[in-house]
């Protein structure tokens, strides 16, 4: 069987420079599939990631999709739309912090996150980003 062909160039090219990455680690288990996510959910990430999602979603539309987000340490408003778009699609997440599990609850009640805070928007304010503490996962 072929593995499927991801990665853009650009989106490598774009993140680089500012060191923003997101790794996906990826597996077809006896319970479905598994993706593991570990970084930074933002930007050209985004994209790539769901060019990754819809390519393994259509070779097996039925099978069991679970999406671990323990090691995402940021999820900018692109990236809440996509795990939105996979909720949607009937993914199950893992998630620890009380942002990020705070951030499920609000997608799958339908509700708009309130508490977005961009990296942009902190530097506008002349303020850094907080570093996670306790097991919060987002900033």
């Amino acid at each position: 069987m072929n593995k499927p062909q991801f990665g853009g160039l650009d989106a490598f090219s774009r993140c680089v420079e500012k060191k923003i990455m997101l790794r996906v680690s990826y597996s077809d288990t006896v319970g479905g599939q598994c993706w593991r996510l570990y970084g930074r959910l933002t930007g050209p990430w985004v994209d790539e990631l769901r060019s990754c999602w819809r390519q393994l979603r259509d070779r097996a539309p039925l099978a069991h999709a679970v999406v671990d987000l323990k090691e995402v340490t940021f999820i900018d408003e692109d990236g809440e739309k996509l795990l939105g778009e996979m909720m949607c699609a009937g993914t199950e997440f893992i998630a620890t912090g009380v942002a990020t599990k705070d951030l499920l609850e609000n997608l799958k009640n339908h509700r708009e996150y309130t508490l977005r805070r961009s990296v942009e928007d902190l530097g506008a304010l002349g303020a850094e980003p907080e570093t996670p503490q306790n097991g919060d996962k987002r900033k």
